[in-house]
């Protein structure tokens, strides 16, 4: 199975544990990443107001190349995922805005024909869950985690907006642990596993930020969990900065231990 990849500039400076292993472990699992070719910045944070055109485009482009290959478009990171997948939303729904993206687009060199939102958004998780199936992987599983007790930590870009993302149940989300409990090791549920970390707002307001990441890993702590794990550069760097007294790493390194290919050295 092939699958267009849209690693985006996070995967390839401060988190690049979250992409090798990603294209390590599809590997094993038959899952073919074929890195868009030339892509570009998503921008971080769809930006809300309708007249904004221009930093969307990298997005575009990208579900375009997805598109004329015909695969589904895949991605890793949290917000590279959601500001793909809300503009992806924005060119079905917003007939001024497809206009007026496409007719930016008419002007590249290769343009390949106007753009409709034609090409179906994948998170890697949903790659797991929807194409390949926990089943499968529970086969492949080599290294059981038995005895691990593991807290997922959606953060916010992976659930909402709820009706956009179709991710899933924003409120009561269980994709990660049914991940969990495929590896062999025991989900952790906890009230704070779908709440914000403060991650955006760590600029302006850092105590704000320190006190959300607290009250992430705190309550993920409280409730019995050894770990953390997101897929989230901005979530992983914001519960880390603040002092988690609990390891924090990304789904992948998870899932690559279970495969049975972590690295115990692997260097950035």
């Amino acid at each position: 199975m092939k699958v267009s990849y849209f690693p985006g500039c996070t995967l390839r400076t401060k988190a690049k544990e979250l992409d090798f292993y990603a294209r390590k472990c599809a590997e094993i699992l038959g899952a073919e990443l074929c890195e868009i070719e030339n892509w570009q910045c998503c921008g971080g944070v769809f930006v809300s107001a309708k007249d904004e055109i221009a930093t969307k485009l990298s997005s575009v482009r990208a579900l375009v190349a997805a598109r004329d290959a015909n695969q589904p478009l895949v991605t890793v990171c949290s917000a590279c995922h959601n500001v793909i997948k809300q503009t992806n939303h924005a060119i079905q729904s917003d007939e001024d805005f497809a206009t007026k993206v496409n007719t930016y687009l008419a002007q590249d060199k290769d343009f390949s024909g106007p753009y409709s939102g034609e090409t179906e958004v994948c998170h890697y998780l949903e790659l797991l869950r929807d194409k390949i199936g926990f089943d499968k992987i529970k086969e492949a599983v080599k290294n059981p985690l038995k005895g691990k007790k593991v807290a997922a930590y959606y953060g916010c870009m992976l659930l909402r907006p709820g009706k956009v993302m179709a991710f899933d149940d924003p409120e009561n989300p269980t994709l990660m642990e049914e991940f969990i409990k495929a590896l062999g090791a025991e989900p952790v549920i906890y009230p704070s596993r779908n709440e914000c970390c403060g991650g955006y707002v760590v600029v302006e307001d850092a105590e704000s930020a320190k006190k959300k990441s607290a009250k992430v890993t705190d309550s993920a702590k409280n409730h019995g969990a050894d770990m953390i794990v997101t897929a989230c550069p901005l979530c992983k760097y914001n519960l880390v900065k603040n002092g988690s007294e609990l390891p924090v790493i990304y789904f992948t390194e998870l899932l690559a231990e279970a495969l049975g290919v972590k690295e115990d050295n692997y260097a950035e």
